[in-house]
């Protein structure tokens, strides 16, 4: 179920998108501040984010630059009623993935979510770098500096879900499904044990913890895919 962080400070706006989204199969977590917003994005993984400009706090825009300029490159919609062109070529140039002009149809914001969450799908599954990190979906492969890596499956996956949101948090509970997914039992300590095997083959430095909250890949530095 993709996850979705809506930022809407109109009550009977929120609600309704939120519930919507919901209808529609998403799991739609609702902010009406960007305080809480840069709270829930820190501690928590979105596929794509659902943004109003005009915000108690701040202003959208800012927020938004400030997310692409810490490499994250989860696909954002602005929704707002803001409709003059300036404000549509500003909110593209700042990095959003489409802007929507309030009012409209819920079911054209559902179609246009679906859309952003194909393109980005489709832009991710070629190969993704992170630093000298180069890991290519479609032959299983990895390789650091040119050196092929070896890994087992599950240290696989778990690389693969961090390489996907590099630059990001990943919480312990999507790294757990990961390893999940690959069947068999999971231990308390499976995460660890794969974490520890992962920074043996690349690196002490390559991933790091934030305790009670989870793992990063990548750092500060930037990032392609």
């Amino acid at each position: 179920m993709n996850a979705i962080l809506l930022i809407e400070d109109d009550l009977p706006l929120g609600t309704a998108l939120a519930r919507a989204l919901r209808q529609a199969g998403y799991n739609a977590t609702w902010v009406r501040r960007l305080v809480d917003a840069q709270k829930w994005i820190t501690t928590n993984t979105f596929e794509a984010i659902v943004l109003d400009l005009g915000l108690p706090d701040g202003e959208g825009h800012t927020f938004l630059e400030e997310l692409r300029a810490a490499h994250s490159d989860v696909p954002v919609i602005i929704a707002s009623a803001r409709d003059a062109l300036s404000e549509r070529l500003k909110g593209l140039d700042s990095g959003a993935d489409d802007f929507l002009v309030k009012p409209f149809p819920v079911d054209e914001l559902i179609a246009r979510l679906r859309a952003v969450l194909r393109r980005h799908a489709g832009q991710s599954t070629n190969q993704w770098n992170v630093g000298n990190l180069v890991v290519e979906p479609s032959q299983k492969r990895v390789t650091q500096g040119g050196q092929v890596i070896e890994l087992t499956p599950r240290e696989y996956q778990l690389l693969l879900e961090l390489v996907r949101r590099a630059h990001r948090w990943v919480p312990r509970e999507t790294l757990m499904d990961a390893l999940y997914r690959e069947g068999d039992s999971v231990s308390a300590n499976a995460l660890e044990v794969v974490i520890h095997h992962l920074r043996r083959k690349l690196g002490n430095e390559t991933i790091q913890t934030i305790r009670g909250v989870g793992y990063m890949i990548g750092g500060n530095r930037g990032a392609t895919q």
